[in-house]
């Protein structure tokens, strides 16, 4: 997914001359259920066919080895390159340029066959594929990161809509409520006064700022360009990062779920100062000193002011980093990048399934169980996991607490005696009693 806004814009500029054919061969048992990779191409938006490759037929006849793999095809059919790994728009611009070249000076390129895919349109009005949520008890408000619709709502805790935060049109822009512009924001996090709004602007690769008092936007961290290669970090608005997917804030720092580089990064906003928190860039589940542990995709995080707790996606586990710089990283639950399931239980016994939400509250960690359609309990001193919602089964449906479905819910908050969870892939917010566990969908009057 980290490629698709490279190859976007190469689908664009080679419009008459590049096909692509997307090749889904599935890592997660969810992911081969083709309802679930169709919800999956809306969310990114793809311009492209996709096949549903789940018994990794092709992708044995192609000899892959590794997400992403790019094969190059010339127009005779003949398979003519190979790339592993993920790549720069400026990296492949001129390779295919030359291409085109070649192609034409041999008379090979016939433009007047043009393939034309036309997307399926959006399912509903309203909010579009939500991916984060926070709940703030303390000023009654709601934030939903309205990921595919690049902006932010806010509404009171009963869902009255109260702003709207981005034009809705997918950019790097600051300014006004009004003409501020996200590329599928995720995570958000208050200041602690409550005035400020911190925001992980995922596909723009940039932490904005949002002023609730003075209703603007700046940004605070990023270049608007993802990051390649190693980095330790260094001033904040001339640094690139890659992909931020959640934020936490602590004594002035904001912490920074980073997925793109496997690491967690910290933003301090008294020096304007970024730099890598926990992490060395390799992805694996490795425990230890902060600076030598390995991390897995970290898309959610939450503190309890001791420690920062993160959803390690890739290794389906909830792991830890100490929040002192002599501190290390360890791991709650979930055993190795290949190793996933759907079991309650302790320590080893336990298996979740790319779980991508996280949030303490009253001494228990809430997960969203995203590929597993649950929402559960996590008990940090015993290393215990208890199914808190949700049957397992994807769909929409509201009730008590076991019998509830949901659909690859990623965002997770708790506040006044209930839980928001952006039920992702159903468009919509979904509030649970923490006491009973009944759900309901919460309605967003005034959107």
């Amino acid at each position: 997914m980290h490629i698709f806004p490279q190859l976007r814009k190469l689908e664009h500029k080679y419009a008459a001359e590049l096909v692509v054919i997307g090749v889904h061969s599935a890592k997660f048992t969810s992911e081969r259920d083709t309802d679930n990779l169709r919800k999956a191409v809306l969310r990114f938006e793809l311009e492209h066919p996709v096949v549903n490759d789940g018994d990794f037929s092709i992708w044995r006849e192609y000899g892959c080895r590794a997400w992403p793999t790019l094969m190059f095809v010339d127009p005779q059919g003949k398979v003519i390159g190979k790339h592993e790994g993920e790549f720069s728009f400026e990296q492949f611009d001129g390779l295919l340029g030359r291409m085109v070249e070649e192609f034409d000076e041999k008379g090979m390129l016939d433009r007047t066959k043009r393939l034309d895919f036309q997307r399926e349109a959006p399912e509903a009005p309203g909010l579009s594929f939500p991916g984060k949520i926070l709940a703030d008890e303390a000023s009654g408000r709601l934030f939903v990161a309205d990921s595919n619709n690049n902006r932010i709502v806010v509404a009171d805790l009963d869902g009255q809509v109260t702003h709207v935060i981005g034009s809705g049109q997918p950019g790097h822009a600051d300014g006004d409520y009004d003409s501020a512009e996200f590329d599928h924001p995720q995570g958000m996090a208050l200041s602690e006064d409550g005035n400020s709004l911190y925001v992980a602007d995922t596909e723009n690769h940039a932490i904005r700022k949002v002023d609730l008092e003075a209703g603007t936007v700046e940004t605070v961290a990023g270049t608007g360009e993802q990051a390649r290669g190693h980095s330790e970090g260094g001033p904040a608005l001339r640094t690139a990062l890659s992909s931020p997917w959640d934020v936490a804030v602590h004594n002035g720092v904001v912490h920074i779920a980073m997925a793109g580089n496997h690491q967690l990064w910290a933003l301090h906003l008294a020096s304007g100062q970024v730099n890598v928190y926990a992490g060395n860039g390799r992805e694996a589940p490795i425990d230890g000193p902060l600076m030598s542990a390995s991390l897995d995709q970290p898309t959610g995080i939450t503190s309890d002011g001791e420690r920062l707790y993160f959803a390690d996606s890739e290794a389906s586990a909830v792991r830890y980093a100490d929040l002192n710089p002599s501190g290390r990283v360890g791991t709650i639950v979930g055993e190795d990048l290949f190793v996933w399931g759907d079991v309650d239980g302790v320590g080893e016994q336990v298996r979740l399934q790319h779980v991508q939400g996280v949030d303490w509250h009253d001494g228990v960690l809430y997960i969203a169980d995203t590929y597993n359609n649950k929402i559960k309990r996590v008990y940090p001193g015993t290393r215990s996991v208890l199914t808190f919602l949700g049957s397992g089964e994807h769909g929409y449906k509201d009730g008590s607490a076991f019998e509830a479905r949901f659909h690859e819910p990623s965002g997770i908050s708790a506040a006044g005696g209930k839980l928001y969870v952006a039920d992702t892939n159903n468009h919509a917010v979904r509030v649970a009693s923490l006491e009973t566990g009944h759900v309901e969908t919460l309605e967003l009057r005034g959107l």
